[in-house]
């Protein structure tokens, strides 16, 4: 005796439209709620060398302060003089006390007092995390 199977009509009816409605809102809520890190590089600096740099992964809430050739300190694209940078450090440690960042990245061509500067601002203002960010160079 043979079994019939009875095909369902549910299944060859079966509509992806709902589905792929659903991935695109995703998508576009994912893009939407993620940071841009790169918004945060905005200045073309020519960093200095190191033969054992490793790739910068971004921490969440580190904090960018570019020094260009002249010595110029930036905060977010914008100029800002020492006194406002440590303002603002003390109101990000005060909003992040446990794990505030700081990435400086200066020019290879600037001199090392604003490196230096800026770091002396990050021990005043509590952030202990921070890194003088350098590009991978040839091995010696």
């Amino acid at each position: 005796m043979a079994v019939q199977v009875k095909r369902s009509t549910a299944a060859g009816t079966l509509s992806l439209t709902p589905l792929i409605d659903v991935v695109f809102l995703l998508l576009i809520f994912f893009l939407v709620t993620s940071e841009f890190e790169e918004e945060e590089r905005r200045l073309n600096i020519v960093l200095p060398e190191a033969t054992s740099a490793v790739p910068m992964t971004g921490k969440p809430r580190e904090i960018v302060v570019d020094i260009d050739s002249q010595g110029i300190i930036y905060l977010g694209g914008k100029e800002i003089e020492l006194t406002e940078l440590e303002r603002l450090l003390r109101v990000a440690v005060a909003e992040n006390p446990t794990n505030q960042t700081a990435v400086i990245r200066a020019d290879q061509s600037s001199t090392f007092q604003p490196v230096v500067s800026v770091m002396d601002v990050c021990n005043r203002t509590g952030i202990s995390d921070y890194s003088v960010t350098t590009q991978e160079g040839p091995a010696s």
